[in-house]
């Protein structure tokens, strides 16, 4: 019974639903717990998104790192245009403040607050991307072209999908407009290279250099 449920659609829907459902909830829920809650909850959620990967990992084929050239233009391209466009167009979530900066609420120095830093700086850059690439870019993208999605190739251009996906993945984020051109970037990374992997790769270069650049610069607003 259990194999032939894992044969079927609902199967293939669900390894690629729950794992960034289960995600996003524990971010919803990140700032019910107070300032440091906050951080042992990332952690926690972070974990968790570590283990369902390991789960559904045999299962999702496309969820992959592919290295190429492209996926490091991209990934650098977009760290570039979410730091460059800061400030440069309107917000639409209200007040936008450092929602985790161990760093102010334990102090500098402080070895917890650098073990939170580096967990969500690990969890941005390997957790993250593979839980919403193949979500939004592999996903979301391909069942609006058709209900059967898994029959639908990676390299396959929907135009109405690509604006949904683009525009849903940018308003997921409070920084909406690089957040809209991420998207549409890694989705045609994706389809110019027929593979999710490269959008996964490009997604964790991104993520990781701004994770650096929150650091180096004590720009905690981004997260």
């Amino acid at each position: 019974m259990i194999a032939k449920f894992q044969s079927s659609p609902y199967f293939t829907y669900l390894v690629r639903i729950v794992p960034f459902v289960a995600f996003a909830a524990l971010t919803m829920m990140q700032g019910s717990f107070g300032e440091t809650g906050a951080y042992w909850l990332y952690t926690l959620k972070t974990l968790i998104g570590a283990l369902l990967i390991w789960i559904v990992w045999k299962y999702v084929k496309e969820m992959r790192w592919k290295f190429s050239w492209e996926a490091i233009v991209a990934g650098v391209v977009v760290f570039l245009l979410w730091v460059g466009l800061d400030g440069r167009y309107p917000f639409f979530f209200g007040n936008r403040d450092a929602t985790f900066n161990p760093l102010q609420s334990y102090g500098e120095g402080n070895s917890l607050a650098l073990i939170f830093i580096v967990i969500r700086v690990l969890g941005s850059s390997l957790v993250v991307p593979l839980l919403e690439e193949v979500f939004y870019r592999s996903f979301v993208y391909r069942v609006l072209a058709k209900s059967d999605f898994f029959s639908v190739p990676l390299s396959s251009l929907n135009w109405p999908a690509f604006i949904i996906v683009g525009v849903a993945f940018g308003f997921a984020h409070y920084e909406w407009l690089p957040g809209i051109l991420c998207a549409f970037i890694y989705q045609g990374l994706v389809i110019r290279k027929g593979r999710l992997g490269d959008a996964i790769t490009a997604h964790t270069i991104t993520n990781f250099l701004l994770g650096l650049w929150v650091v180096y610069k004590s720009a905690y607003h981004f997260w």
